[in-house]
C-alpha cells in the first residue's frame, strides 16, 4: 500500500490509451470481487451498503405512506362533529400505529438509511464496517414493521398510544396482546437502530479516505456521527423500558409500573420521554445536517461557519438529554425543578439558531440558483421556525398547562417534525437520486410537488393551533356540535388531502425519473462533497483508487495530479482502515463478502421476539432457531472472488475510460 500522485506521464498515457487494458482488467475484477449474484438470490445475500441502504429507504417511504394513509382516515372521521365513519376502538389503533409508524418505521430509520448509503462514499471507502450486520439491521426493522402492521389488519394493533403510557397499558387496563404488539416493535426497531449507528461510528472513525481528518469531515457526516451516540444513550433507555419492564409487567407479572405493589406509572414516563425527547433531535438534526451539506451546490460557496455549525449540532445533542421533563409539566412536579427544564427548553433553541444563521449567511453571500431542492431548504427554514416558536411557547409552564394534550401540541411537534426532517428528507433525495439511480429527475414536476406539500401542510396543521387554543383535546375519535371547532377540523381534513397529492407528486416524479428520466452525469449539481467523485449510480466498489483527501471540498478542489492509494487488492474485498483523529493509513482490512446468514438469522429473531409474547417457551424456541444461522455467520468461507478467467477479463463488460478523472471513481 502506498500514496503516490499520478505524475504527468502516467496521465499522457491514459489519455492516449496505453494502460486502458490494464485499468479495465482491474476494474472487472474489482466489479466480480465487490458485487452480488444476480437474481433472487443475489438480492437476499448482498452485503453492499448501498443495495442494503437503498432497500432501507424505499422500506421506510412505504411505512411512511401506510402512515399517511392512517392519518387521512383520522383526519375523515374529524371532519365534521359526531361522525362515526370509524369507531373509538379502531380509532385507537389508528392513531397508535400512525404515531408509531412515523416515529420508529419512518422518520429514525430513513435517516439512517439514507446516511448507510451517503456516509461511506462521502468519506471514500468501498464499504460501511460490518457489512452483515448492516443487512442484519435491515431484515429486523422490516421484520418489526410487518409484525405491527399485519397486527393492525386483523384487529390487533396497539391502542393505547405511541407512547403507551401506564397504568394505561398495563395488564389492568390493557388486557389482551395489543401493547405487547408494540412493545415487540420497538425491540425489533431498537436492534436496528443501534445496529445502524454502530455501523456509522465504526465507519466514520475508521474508514476515512486518508487526510480527511475531523476537521474535514463533511458536515452531514458530523451530523450523523453524533446522532449515533445520540441513538446509542436515547433508545437504549426506551428498549429496556419496553421488554424488560413494560412487557414483563404484563407477561410474568413484574411490578415495575405498578403502585400497590410499589411501583411508579410515573417512572414509565421518565424513561420513555428521557428517549422521546431526544428522540426529536434524532431525527431533525440529520435533516439540518443535510442542509448544511447540499447548500454549496445551490448558492455556489462553501457552507458558511463550518465550525460554527459542527459546534451546534454538539452542543444540541447534549442539551436534548436534559429537557425530558418538558413533557411532564402537567404530572405534578415541583415547580423549581420545572424551571430548570424550562431554562433548558428555551436554551437548546440557540444552537438550532446559530445553524440557521450560518444558513442564511451563505444564501447571502453567495450565488443563489433556486432549483427544487434549495425550495426545499427554504421551505424547511420557514416550517421549523414556526415550530420552534410554538416550542418554546411550551416550556412556559403556564401555557403548556393551558395547551396540554390539546391540539396545539399536535400542530407544534408536526411543524417541527415535518419541517424539520421530511422537507430537507424530501429535498435530499431528490438532489440525491441522480447518484442513487443514475436518472434525472424532472424540476417542473419537483417544483409542482413542493408547492402543493407546501400548502397542504400549512392548511393542515396550521388550523390546529386555534383548535388547541378553543379546547379541542388530542386523541379523541369525535366532538359535539357547536363548540367552534367544525370549520377549522374540515380545513384540516382538505389540507391534509392536498398534501397527500403532493406526496403523490413527488413520488410520481421519482418513478418518472427513473423511467424516463435523462441520464445524469457524475456531477449534475455541481457540489462539493466526495461521492459526487464518483459515477453515477457509483459502481459497487466505490472508488477505483481511493482519494487523499486535501480540503473540506474535494471535489471541487481535486485535479488529475490529485493523490490517490495504491496498494488495495482487486481480487479481496479490502477496505483501507485509517486513525480516528488524522485519517492516516493504518491497514488493510478483508470484509466477508455475501451470505444468507443475516436474512435467516432476522427470521430467527422474529420468530423468538413474536413466539415470546405468546409463551415463555419463545426464548428455548428463538435461542435454538438463531444457533443454525450464528454458525452459519462465523463459519470460515472460501473467498469465490481469486480466480477471473481470462475470457471473463477478455470479453467482459469493459468498463470504459475518461482518463484521470475516472480513476479517482
Amino acid at each position: 500500500m502506498s500514496v503516490h500522485r499520478l505524475v504527468a506521464d502516467e496521465v499522457a498515457q491514459v489519455l492516449a490509451g496505453n494502460g486502458e487494458r490494464r485499468f479495465s482488467e482491474e476494474r472487472v475484477r474489482l466489479a466480480h470481487t465487490w458485487g452480488d449474484r444476480p437474481g433472487l438470490w443475489g438480492w437476499l445475500t448482498t452485503v453492499d451498503h448501498k443495495r442494503v441502504a437503498k432497500r432501507y429507504i424505499v422500506t421506510a417511504m412505504i411505512f411512511l405512506v401506510l402512515g399517511g394513509i392512517d392519518a387521512l382516515f383520522m383526519r375523515l372521521q374529524l371532519a365534521r362533529p359526531g361522525n362515526a365513519f370509524i369507531g373509538p376502538d379502531r380509532y385507537n389503533q389508528l392513531f397508535t400505529t400512525h404515531g408509531s409508524t412515523m416515529m420508529f418505521l419512518f422518520a429514525v430509520p430513513v435517516m439512517e438509511a439514507v446516511a448507510l448509503y451517503l456516509v461511506p462514499l462521502m468519506i471514500g471507502t468501498r464499504n460501511i464496517a460490518f457489512p452483515r450486520l448492516n443487512a442484519l439491521g435491515y431484515w429486523v426493522y422490516a421484520a418489526g414493521g410487518a409484525f405491527l402492521w399485519i397486527s393492525l389488519l386483523v384487529n390487533t394493533g396497539p391502542d393505547a398510544g405511541w407512547f403507551a403510557y401506564t397504568p394505561l397499558s398495563g395488564p389492568e387496563f390493557s388486557p389482551g396482546k395489543r401493547v405487547d404488539v408494540w412493545a415487540q416493535m420497538i425491540t425489533f426497531t431498537e436492534i436496528a437502530a443501534l445496529i445502524a449507528s454502530i455501523e456509522i461510528i465504526t465507519t466514520v472513525f475508521k474508514q476515512r479516505a486518508p487526510g480527511m481528518s475531523l476537521s474535514r469531515i463533511p458536515v452531514y457526516v458530523w451530523g450523523m456521527l453524533v446522532v449515533s451516540f445520540m441513538v446509542l444513550f436515547a433508545m437504549t433507555t426506551v428498549a429496556v423500558a419496553s421488554t424488560p419492564m413494560l412487557a414483563m409487567d404484563r407477561l410474568v407479572g413484574t411490578h415495575f409500573f405498578n403502585p400497590a405493589e410499589g411501583g411508579d406509572p410515573l417512572l414509565w414516563q421518565h424513561l420513555f420521554w428521557f428517549f422521546g425527547h431526544p428522540e426529536v433531535y434524532i431525527i431533525f438534526l440529520p435533516g439540518t445536517a443535510l442542509v448544511s451539506t447540499m447548500l454549496p451546490a445551490y448558492v455556489r460557496r462553501p457552507v458558511f461557519g463550518y465550525p460554527a455549525i459542527v459546534l451546534a449540532l454538539v452542543s444540541t445533542a447534549f442539551l436534548s438529554f436534559g429537557l425530558w421533563v418538558h413533557h411532564m409539566f402537567a404530572t405534578g412536579i415541583p415547580l423549581m425543578g420545572a424551571s430548570f427544564f424550562t431554562a433548558a427548553s428555551v436554551v437548546i433553541a440557540i444552537p438550532t439558531g446559530v445553524q440557521f444563521f450560518c444558513w442564511i449567511a451563505s444564501i447571502w453571500t453567495g450565488r443563489p440558483r433556486f432549483d427544487t431542492p434549495l425550495l426545499w431548504v427554504i421551505g424547511m427554514m420557514v416550517v421549523f421556525v414556526m415550530g420552534g416558536v410554538t416550542g418554546v411557547q411550551l416550556a412556559a409552564v403556564p401555557l403548556d398547562l393551558q395547551v396540554h394534550d390539546s391540539f396545539f401540541v399536535v400542530a407544534h411537534f408536526h411543524y417541527v417534525l415535518i419541517g424539520g426532517a421530511v422537507f430537507p428528507l424530501l429535498g435530499a433525495l431528490h438532489h440525491w437520486l441522480p447518484k442513487f439511480t443514475g436518472r434525472m429527475p424532472s424540476e417542473r414536476l419537483g417544483k409542482l410537488a413542493f408547492w402543493v406539500v407546501f400548502l397542504g401542510m400549512n392548511l393542515t396543521f396550521f388550523p390546529m393551533h386555534y383548535l388547541g387554543l378553543r379546547g379541542m383535546p388530542r386523541r379523541v375519535y369525535t366532538y359535539p356540535d357547536g363548540m367552534g371547532w367544525n370549520t377549522l377540523n374540515l380545513l384540516s381534513t382538505v389540507g391534509a388531502f392536498i398534501l397527500a397529492g403532493g406526496v403523490l407528486l413527488y413520488v410520481a416524479n421519482v418513478i418518472h425519473a427513473m423511467t424516463k428520466g435523462a441520464k445524469a452525469p457524475a456531477n449534475p449539481w455541481g457540489a462539493d462533497t466526495l461521492e459526487w467523485a464518483t459515477p453515477s449510480p457509483p459502481p459497487a466498489y466505490n472508488f477505483f483508487r481511493i482519494p487523499v483527501i486535501e480540503s473540506r471540498e474535494p471535489v471541487w478542489e481535486r485535479t488529475a495530479d490529485s493523490p490517490v492509494v495504491t496498494g488495495l487488492r482487486s481480487d479481496e474485498r479490502q477496505v483501507l482502515v485509517t486513525t480516528a483523529m488524522d485519517a492516516n493509513p493504518d491497514n488493510l482490512h478483508k470484509q466477508p463478502g455475501p451470505t444468507l446468514a443475516p436474512f435467516l438469522t432476522a427470521l430467527a429473531v422474529t420468530l423468538f421476539l413474536v413466539t415470546l409474547i405468546f409463551t415463555p417457551w419463545g426464548a428455548v424456541i428463538g435461542a435454538i432457531a438463531l444457533f443454525p444461522p450464528l454458525l452459519m455467520w462465523g463459519w470460515p468461507h472460501g473467498d469465490r472472488t481469486h480466480e477471473i478467467p481470462a475470457r471473463e477479463l477478455l470479453h467482459g463488460p469493459q468498463p470504459h475510460s475518461d482518463g484521470p478523472k475516472e480513476v479517482l471513481g
